[in-house]
């Protein structure tokens, strides 16, 4: 069973179990994909069914962001840890790298990738780096294939949302891969192209301010969070033309 928020399902789940489970899907080999939400998402999934219906076809939802940690305990279904996609991925590459497992990095602009496979290499020893590839391509077909020949256990697939979480399930049955993960614009973290907030900003919670200072034009972006908190709100008390 799944602790849903605002209509979403989400797994309540350490990072270890996480981590563990990610590991299962891998030595499946089935393509499963896993999906991170934060507020953003989780409304936009209100005016688009076919994301809603891309995240819960999802073989592991996480929450990605405070404000799902926040919205789970008003509703009095309280999550056990927020898990940031890209902890995850570091978290679940870590594991991978001391079973000599492979990763094929799929997004940013080019050359973003294959710095970021470069500095993934230096820190996660072991790893294997299956290929590369920007995320700026018009056809999937001949991405596909690339992949498929390169045959990673985990592909990352950092193209942004929603458009990670509709090419993961639009091509999961194409895909000789064990596990993809949409990881939005982690690549540019990995490759040193942008900096994370600082450890005690995370910790608090405050990552998303921490992004508004350094990237103003976020507010459009950001202004949902209230919204989002305020249907959660509505949805705890009742109030259901404010929570749909």
């Amino acid at each position: 069973m799944r602790t849903e928020v605002l209509g979403i399902g989400f797994d309540n789940l350490t990072m270890e179990e996480a981590v563990n489970k990610a590991l299962s899907l891998i030595k499946e080999g089935s393509a499963a994909y896993v999906v991170t939400p934060n507020p953003e998402i989780v409304w936009l999934c209100r005016s688009e069914p076919e994301l809603k219906s891309a995240i819960a076809g999802a073989c592991i939802v996480l929450p990605d962001g405070i404000g799902i940690i926040h919205g789970a305990r008003i509703l009095g279904t309280p999550l056990r840890e927020k898990i940031p996609g890209i902890d995850f991925a570091q978290a679940l590459m870590s594991r991978m790298a001391s079973e000599g497992m492979s990763v094929f990095l799929l997004g940013a602009e080019d050359g973003v990738a294959q710095k970021a496979a470069e500095r993934l290499g230096e820190r996660f020893p072991g790893l294997v780096l299956a290929g590369t590839h920007h995320g700026f391509f018009s056809e999937d077909e001949p991405i596909i294939k690339i992949i498929n020949e390169a045959k990673p256990d985990l592909l990352l697939v950092c193209l942004g949302a929603p458009k990670q979480e509709y090419w993961m399930k639009n091509n999961a049955d194409k895909l000789n891969v064990g596990l993809m993960a949409g990881l939005g614009g982690s690549l540019d973290v990995f490759a040193g192209k942008v900096r994370r907030a600082p450890v005690v900003w995370q910790k608090l919670g405050l990552e998303w301010l921490y992004r508004l200072i350094r990237e103003p034009r976020r507010i459009k972006r950001m202004i949902k969070l209230p919204l989002f908190i305020f249907a959660v709100v509505a949805q705890r008390i009742g109030r259901k033309k404010y929570a749909r």
